[in-house]
């Protein structure tokens, strides 16, 4: 685990999608550190650079230099992305539009047959995966905030897509995480070998709600692919627990995916002032949000004084200044071979890409990389032809794909 923080620690303000501006002092947690902290607002979109200039500039990592290539422009606030066996790669824009990139051009007309949104502060349209039958049943699986009486929760709804765009939509599950706020929606998807779906649920920021098993805020939840519940879960007979809730106590998990070794499911956690993590999800497990954490609230006070309880899940790792994660690969693409096995997340906050190589569960090596582009990345994924693809947080961003040099 790590120790002291370091005073140029910088978390993202979930419900604004900013950078705190003020500056704060370090709390108990940290007593040998009694410094301001200047955290800086950086709400606005960087330039993006234009295609020659990426493609032709060289980055540096210590196992692999590698170039950057612009793949499309244009997208605004995208969210996440799904590679179809052609070839062509749908996206996901908050505001409530899924795109296509095809012929590697985006297409100018959004898809239609997507679910209406309360889009606003961190909802809108959200993640989005593949049946793992898709070349056989087209299935299409969607997370977004959904509105009612001026509420918002999160929504699983999916659609088969007929190469022009998706139809026979449906609904599959809505969670138990109604609130006012716009924040915390939490909305990665993954399906394991067996084809259950798993879903992350934000708190909805109200952190004391994580640890309230009666709804689905601070959880992960598992379905079948239909969205009903699966009758092995672990709290089903359970009369105060939500029966679709897998783990829980998490804040608001914006990276998950299976590891395609192991098939242990693998998260980023957003904490709040650090205590950024990342966890191996177990069933049943509780990751301990509030009660334990790493991280302080926004104005330098402490959350919790505990950092571990018996019967509460420790993170593998965990970040004094915080990344603010979303997206997460394990890259087994083989292009880019040095970094085979190891994990890719993208940084909101930290505005570049985490590098992390674990022997099990234990840490060996970890590096950010792409500093230098300033771009909060939302998400990272392993493309079908062995390459990276990030998707670039902005009103006029890029989908940006990592190729070894050579290429």
């Amino acid at each position: 685990m790590q120790g002291a923080l370091n005073v140029r620690s910088v978390a993202e303000t979930r419900h604004s999608g900013c950078r705190p501006s003020r500056l704060r002092s370090i709390s108990s947690r940290h007593p040998t550190l009694l410094i301001p902290v200047l955290l800086v607002l950086g709400c606005s979109a960087d330039p993006i650079a234009d295609d020659e200039q990426d493609t032709d500039e060289v980055h540096e990592s210590r196992l692999l230099d590698f170039r950057v290539v612009t793949v499309v422009e244009g997208l605004e606030h995208p969210w996440g992305m799904a590679f179809l066996p052609g070839g062509e790669i749908l996206v996901t824009e908050r505001p409530g539009r899924l795109r296509l990139v095809r012929d590697g051009s985006l297409v100018d007309e959004p898809l239609s047959g997507v679910p209406d949104v309360g889009a606003g502060g961190q909802g809108g349209l959200l993640d989005i995966a593949l049946h793992p039958d898709f070349e056989s049943n087209r299935w299409v699986y969607l997370t977004y905030s959904r509105s009612e009486s001026g509420e918002r929760t999160t929504a699983i709804a999916r659609g088969r897509y007929d190469g022009e765009r998706l139809t026979e939509l449906e609904e599959i599950y809505e969670a138990e995480a109604w609130g006012d706020g716009d924040r915390h929606f939490g909305s990665r998807i993954a399906f394991d070998v067996a084809g259950y779906l798993y879903v992350t649920i934000g708190e909805r920021g109200e952190m004391e709600e994580a640890q309230n098993r009666a709804n689905d805020q601070g959880a992960v939840l598992r379905l079948n692919d239909d969205g009903s519940i699966p009758v092995d879960n672990p709290f089903i007979g359970d009369g105060n627990a939500r029966g679709a809730i897998w783990a829980y106590g998490v804040r608001n998990i914006q990276a998950l995916a299976f590891h395609p070794e192991t098939g242990e499911l693998w998260a980023g956690e957003h904490g709040p002032l650090g205590g950024d993590e990342i966890n191996v999800i177990e069933e049943g497990g509780n990751y301990g949000w509030p009660e334990v954490t790493y991280g302080l609230n926004y104005d330098g006070s402490v959350i919790s004084e505990l950092t571990e309880r018996d019967g509460m899940v420790q993170p593998v790792h965990h970040w004094d200044e915080s990344p603010a994660l979303s997206g997460l690969t394990i890259y087994t693409g083989g292009e880019l071979g040095p970094w085979s096995g190891q994990l890719f997340a993208g940084g909101l906050a930290g505005r570049h890409l985490v590098r992390l190589d674990f022997d099990g569960h234990e840490l060996r090596d970890s590096e950010t990389l792409l500093e230098d582009l300033e771009h909060r990345i939302r998400d990272v994924r392993t493309g079908p032809d062995g390459f990276l693809y990030l998707l670039i947080d902005s009103s006029d961003a890029p989908m940006l794909r990592l190729e070894p040099l050579g290429r």
